[in-house]
């Protein structure tokens, strides 16, 4: 429960401020939040699908690509019908409130337009709202670079919005209200068996969220870490919910295995040993490409994004790598849990388990915190329902 005059951070994602009836909703939210005293700030994303409907309307006029200063312009535009309208909602009710742009709220960024990463957060136009109980509400998603261009921060970008304003205020909680009521074991669309989880920590969700779960953006989590904020994903609307908390260390050994995730945004790209792999590594790096390299029988294997791969194949025809090949289509499938490098018999049951149902595993990936295998996307969900059957259902127990 918060104190009396802590400072906290609300974020309400698009699917939450959808309509006026919901924004009307989120400021009887905010509301209850005043009433226990404390000292709001709020960050809000684009209502609904309004982020969707203005790229399809970039396209619609610039089908060879809009440009990438003008579309970041256009998408800001989005968070900042939503901070009005909501300011305009807690007014009625009563409620003293001030809208600020990212720019205004004192967000700096840098880096790619559409990709764009907080350089720094000047918090003290929001610090004189909240120190007055007026309450702040922010756009996420966007900042200024150093030439004063608008620069938005990627798909999810308001949760990192939030929990950067969350440190840059020294607030103790950051609460990222959205349409459901927390973080499940799996997909619950997916598993019908899958089980809100009342806390995980802060390396569990972000391996979470780096394998593929629809959680928070990864490098909002991140921040998280870095900054020691703590972290509640709780529904929007029902109050009686406690949602998920995110904290440094909420675990017990026997509770290692904590969730299944699934990612049907990847492809592999493979070429044969005579290239430099690490190079190939490094120019997809300096391009922002995310890559998981194996070597393999003489054979450079990369698992990227699909949405990354025609990006890819070209830089791999630039540096004339021979022998290149590729696949779309899979889906990575994750065991997350703390420690699970030091358990080779997940690995074990993971294969085990895919060869009773018949799905053949094309890659099997395990790491500190997690262990994935890569599959044909077709099989992605039968994968996830076997493997949650086995790890969270089934009662497995790893070895001591």
């Amino acid at each position: 429960m918060e104190r009396d005059g802590q400072r906290v951070v609300l974020k309400f994602g698009g699917s939450s401020v959808g309509s006026a009836e919901k924004i009307r909703a989120v400021s009887e939210r905010i509301s209850g939040f005043l009433e226990r005293g404390c000292k709001v700030a709020v960050v809000v994303s684009a209502m609904g699908d309004t982020t969707d409907r203005l790229l399809e309307l970039a396209r619609s006029v610039a089908p060879d690509g809009p440009c990438p200063r003008e579309l970041d312009q256009l998408l800001a535009t989005g968070e900042q019908q939503s901070i009005a309208l909501l300011s305009m909602a807690l007014s009625n009710l009563g409620i003293e409130s001030r809208s600020f742009s990212g720019s205004q709220a004192g967000f700096m960024a840098f880096g790619r337009h559409g990709e764009g990463r907080i350089k720094s957060v000047d918090p003290r136009r929001v610090v004189s709202c909240m120190d007055r109980n007026v309450v702040a509400v922010v756009a996420g998603f966007q900042g200024i670079d150093e030439d004063g261009d608008v620069i938005t921060l990627g798909r999810g970008g308001s949760d990192l919005s939030a929990i950067a304003l969350a440190a840059a205020l020294d607030a103790e909680n950051c609460y990222i209200f959205t349409d459901v009521d927390g973080i499940y074991t799996a997909d619950p669309r997916v598993v019908e068996k899958a089980y809100k989880l009342d806390n995980l920590s802060w390396d569990e969700c972000l391996e979470m969220t780096v394998a593929g779960a629809k959680v928070l953006q990864a490098r909002s989590v991140e921040m998280a870490i870095r900054s020691g904020i703590n972290v509640c994903v709780a529904s929007s609307f029902d109050e009686g919910k406690e949602g998920t908390w995110i904290m440094r260390d909420c675990i017990e050994e026997k509770a290692a295995v904590r969730a299944v995730s699934q990612d049907d945004d990847a492809a592999r790209v493979a070429f044969d040993g005579c290239c430099d792999p690490c190079n190939v590594a490094r120019r997809l790096s300096e391009k922002g490409i995310v890559a998981q390299l194996v070597v393999q029988d003489g054979r450079a294997i990369f698992l990227i994004r699909r949405s990354r791969l025609e990006e890819t194949l070209r830089i791999c025809g630039e540096l004339k790598v021979s022998g290149l090949r590729w696949e779309e289509g899979l889906s990575r499938v994750s065991i997350v849990g703390a420690g699970l490098a030091n358990h080779p018999e997940v690995s074990s049951q993971i294969l085990s388990v895919l060869d009773e149902i018949g799905v053949e595993v094309e890659m099997l990936l395990p790491s500190a915190m997690s262990v994935t295998c890569v599959v044909k996307a077709s099989d992605g969900k039968e994968t996830v329902r076997a493997l949650h059957g086995r790890f969270l259902e089934g009662g497995f127990v790893l070895c001591a």
